[in-house]
């Protein structure tokens, strides 16, 4: 695998029998730049009669529904004196500061000043950033960056499709957004970090395939385990019936997990990341799911494994973090089991840079242990 990375980055090479331990460098983790990206502020039903603060990309933002309900987003900062506008009210539509009053419209333009006596013009210029804000599958998403031109929110496979059920976790992690995002696609940290839960050590040699998308990554296992677990015994068929596993790394920020089995049961993990700032992401984390009758049953034990297996990542990825803190830099090794983690940081860099971003249509046959 060559030319991973572009020149903002160390260059990384895995290839078969070769390792490259990355030490005493710059950080491989970046600071996270504006891209051309929608981003979940948070859960629709979080947001309802009462604005709320949430931080992307460094900036603190107020959303708060408007004209009719729709959901907008402004720099969380009142022009007059700076309080904080999320902690607020809306009055007939309009964001007030909780200071002096100060009325904004959902553009961020100043509507009402109370102080101000009847027809006194407000000046034109006096307004606050606002940010492209829509409502999509249950959350409120926005785009950070006016500049770049937009195109709509991905959305999530089969989320509301009869047949379907699914929930949602939200989770904060004390990492950047690329550490989770290898996080969330590394099946050889789950034989550890999730032993008995969701992987526990076979010593079976394996096959993946890696292939470059228009949009990303994925890698398809083959002949993968899928015993002496909590996971597979409780919600997967029976060996008897086949399985196909695919991770998928989708630019800049969503990874998805799916399972599919030849009894038509299938298993989707989308994770959306949301970069808070240079150490923290907020993660929307939507399991959908279709196991015949007992779909609506599944849940009941599915989603609380689902939240223990998030925690234990999210206590690992502390631990890396204080790790690295101690030592003023991570380290990395990387080796060709690594089977995402290239693709993502090749991808992620040429979006904040500016570069040509990865070609679609390569294939790598890699061999891994589980």
């Amino acid at each position: 695998m060559r030319n991973l990375l572009t020149a903002g980055l160390p260059v990384l090479e895995a290839r078969k029998n070769l390792s490259v331990v990355l030490q005493d460098r710059r950080p491989l983790w970046y600071p996270d730049l504006m891209e051309a990206c929608w981003y979940i502020g948070c859960r629709s039903k979080e947001l309802r009669r009462q604005p709320i603060g949430v931080t992307i990309v460094k900036r603190p933002l107020a959303l708060f529904r408007g004209a009719q309900g729709r959901p907008a987003a402004v720099e969380d900062r009142c022009l007059h004196r700076g309080a904080p506008l999320a902690a607020g009210a809306v009055e007939s539509g309009l964001l007030a500061c909780p200071y002096h009053g100060w009325r904004y419209a959902m553009d961020g333009s100043v509507a009402h000043i109370p102080a101000m006596p009847a027809g006194c013009p407000i000046p034109e210029h006096f307004r606050v950033p606002a940010y492209s804000c829509l409502e999509q599958d249950g959350f409120v998403c926005v785009h950070p960056d006016p500049s770049i031109p937009i195109s709509s929110p991905r959305r999530f496979p089969f989320l509301g499709e009869r047949g379907w059920s699914s929930f949602v976790l939200k989770t904060i992690f004390r990492a950047p957004v690329e550490a989770c995002l290898e996080n969330f696609l590394d099946c050889p940290h789950a034989t550890t970090v999730h032993r008995t839960w969701f992987r526990t050590p076979t010593s079976k040699t394996i096959r993946a395939i890696v292939r470059t998308l228009p949009d990303g990554a994925e890698a398809e296992y083959l002949d993968e385990p899928r015993e002496k677990s909590v996971v597979w015994t409780l919600i997967a068929p029976s060996k008897e019936h086949r399985m196909r596993h695919t991770d998928r790394f989708i630019a800049p920020s969503t990874t998805e997990v799916d399972y599919q089995f030849s009894n038509d049961a299938r298993y989707l993990i989308t994770s959306a990341c949301t970069p808070v700032d240079d150490s923290t992401t907020l993660v929307h984390t939507v399991i959908t799911f279709r196991f015949g009758w007992l779909t609506p049953f599944i849940r009941l034990f599915f989603k609380p494994l689902a939240r223990q297996i998030i925690q234990q990542d999210v206590s690992m990825l502390d631990r890396l973090q204080e790790n690295a803190a101690r030592f003023g830099r991570p380290r990395f090794t990387v080796i060709p089991q690594d089977l995402l983690m290239p693709h993502i940081l090749h991808w992620r860099n040429a979006l904040r840079n500016g570069a040509p971003v990865p070609a679609a249509g390569r294939e790598e046959h890699v061999d891994l242990r589980l």
